[in-house]
Parts: C-alpha cells; structure tokens; sequence
C-alpha cells in the first residue's frame, strides 16, 4: 500500500510540474498522518505541525496511515526540490452523501457499522469526522486563497467510538448498532485544531448533519433498508 501511495502521488506531481502554466497544487492527505501517536500529553490539540508516528504505524500494521504519511512527506519533499506551489487538506474519517453506487472503503466502513459489523470501526479509536461538501469546499477555498500555504486540518468533530455508537444508536434506533466498540490504543483525549481554516470562514456541518445525508444516501442507493 505504502510504495503505490508514494509513486503515485509523485507521478501526479511529475506531470503536473510540466505545466508551465500551472500555479498551484492541492494534494488530499488525512488525519491519519496526524492522529495517530503514541506521545500524545492529555487534551492535546493536535494542529498542522503534527505527524503521525511512524513506528507506531509499523508496530500496529496501519499500512493506510503509513501510506499517508509517506505521500504526504514525498509530496513535500518534491514540491521544496521543485519550487512549486503545494497546499495539502487533510481531511479527517469523511462522512456524507456518495456520488457512486458503488461505495468506498470509507463508506463501506460506515454500512458495516448501521449492520451491526464492527470489525473495522474498533480498530479506529479516537477520531475525527467531518462532511464531504466541507472537504470539497475546503479544496476550492486553497485553490482559489492566494495566500493559502502549507497543511491545512479540515475537521468538524472528535470522537470516541464509544461516543460516535452512542449518538448513532440513539439517532437510528432501528438499526442494529452497537453501543460500545473496542479502543486499541486506549484512552485518548486529543482534539484536531482547524482554527487555520476557520480563520478564512470555513463552518463545518455537525454530526447530525453529515449523518443523516449518509444515511439517506445508502437508502437511496439500496444498501440500507
């Protein structure tokens, strides 16, 4: 997963790079190049200066973290080499509508979890959550923002799974959701600051929000009864 992250993130750049018109990049990472440390202090709040650690990522087997991390980093590394304009969004666990019938890993996740399979969802922990249109918007705001540079968070909210089963539970009681979920790394208690993006008028949607629109999707595309 590691090495088709990184060369395919740098074939991007590479052809991007022979533009000559082009002025600027927005690459997608994730929070799962920033969350996931094992040297977090109590009610931290992680920021755009935070890196997910390495060999945390080694030692559980997070090849997709790891994945990111290793992109992101090259992605960097390219753009200093290169002189060339780069902005990241690192976007934390996306919820929302699906444009395609045939869903994501991501969205697949979230299914699993309205069937009662909670497999994938444990091994998350502590996480973040945030719209699909926020992530999309975020794009277009860094594309267009002059002075937009460097990572840019892009969050609504941090939860537990405990905490994201028990809203879910008591927002869609007819599915069977459970109401506890396994945290591998225990207790966590970090936040994601995305006051850079809130400085330029980003206000993402709730929880309510983005869950309701994800619901409603998986119905209309007939996953969901």
């Amino acid at each position: 997963m590691v090495v088709p992250a990184v060369n395919g993130t740098l074939n991007v750049l590479r052809s991007c790079k022979k533009n000559p018109f082009l002025k600027r990049v927005v690459l997608t990472s994730s929070s799962s190049a920033v969350r996931i440390r094992d040297d977090v202090e109590p009610n931290i709040s992680l920021d755009e200066t935070s890196w997910s650690s390495v060999p945390l990522c080694e030692k559980k087997k997070l090849w997709y973290a790891l994945a990111k991390i290793c992109a992101e980093q090259a992605a960097w590394e390219f753009a200093k080499q290169n002189n060339m304009d780069l902005v990241t969004v690192i976007p934390s666990f996306v919820i929302g509508p699906s444009l395609p019938n045939e869903l994501s890993f991501t969205a697949s996740d979230v299914l699993g979890l309205f069937k009662g399979d909670t497999a994938r969802f444990s091994s998350y922990g502590r996480m973040g959550y945030v719209h699909i249109d926020d992530v999309a918007s975020c794009h277009i705001l860094l594309y267009e923002t002059r002075e937009a540079t460097g990572r840019y968070l892009c969050n609504s909210v941090v939860l537990d799974n405990n905490e994201l089963v028990s809203f879910l539970s008591n927002r869609y009681p007819s599915y069977p959701i459970p109401r506890s979920l396994n945290n591998p790394y225990g207790k966590q208690s970090y936040e994601l600051n995305t006051s850079k993006l809130q400085k330029m008028g980003v206000k993402f949607r709730g929880m309510q929000e983005m869950f309701d629109e994800c619901v409603q999707s998986l119905k209309e595309q007939g996953h969901l009864l």
